[in-house]
């Protein structure tokens, strides 16, 4: 599969920009809570960096297989062309955060999944943090097939499932968090995303996408 064509049919310039000014407060309003600001965060999948580039934290890594991400990736993000089952750049036990949005689903199989996630309990210091923002399918089971490379779909359940039986304890989840996609009809304006991330009931109308966070014990 040709990656790079494909997010570039997927994503026209206005919608990165406009993506990009959404993950901005997503990062400052709720993911950055869960974040030190003396932490090592990886982000699997980065995709065009939207979460790495904005959150605060000493080190970044983003890891992805398309090499287009060196043109989205700030600074003071160091890239690793890698698959997720085989994260050799880094060392074990070296990251504090693992971070993925809209990652699992483009695995080919539920067994790549729980070698991802043994990939990560590896990197993860000790009490580490595991962060997915990842499609519901329980919500989306018509939607979710309308992407070209979406292969294995999860719920919320089936996703913390795979998570303990791999070691890790679920810290929280949130079943309904975001809407499927920025195509979706969520609010772009920065004061309506503030105000969407303050007001959970509205989660609960909108979401399609769930978050759940696990701890390395």
């Amino acid at each position: 599969m040709n990656i790079q064509k494909l997010y570039i049919n997927r994503f026209s310039p206005e919608e990165l920009e406009r993506k990009n000014k959404i993950w901005k407060i997503l990062t400052k309003c709720f993911f950055q809570q869960f974040i030190d600001k003396d932490n090592t965060v990886v982000d699997i999948g980065a995709g065009y960096c939207e979460f790495i580039n904005n959150i605060s934290c000493r080190k970044k890594f983003a890891i992805d297989i398309n090499p287009d991400i060196k043109n989205y990736a700030h600074k003071d993000v160091e890239i690793i062309n890698e698959i997720s089952i085989s994260m050799h750049s880094i060392d074990d036990q070296a990251i504090d955060v693992v971070f993925m949005s809209n990652f699992l689903e483009h695995l080919k199989s539920k067994e790549e999944v729980l070698k991802t996630f043994q990939e990560i309990k590896r990197i993860l210091c000790k009490n580490g943090k595991v962060i997915i923002l990842q499609p519901n399918i329980k919500y989306l089971f018509k939607e979710y097939w309308d992407f070209f490379d979406h292969h294995t779909p999860l719920t919320d359940l089936s996703l913390c499932e795979a998570l303990q039986i791999s070691g890790f304890t679920i810290f929280k989840n949130f079943p309904k968090f975001l809407p499927y996609t920025t195509k979706s009809k969520i609010p772009k304006n920065p004061f309506l995303v503030r105000m969407y991330l303050k007001v959970p009931l509205i989660w609960n109308l909108m979401g399609k996408q769930c978050c759940v966070i696990a701890i390395n014990k």
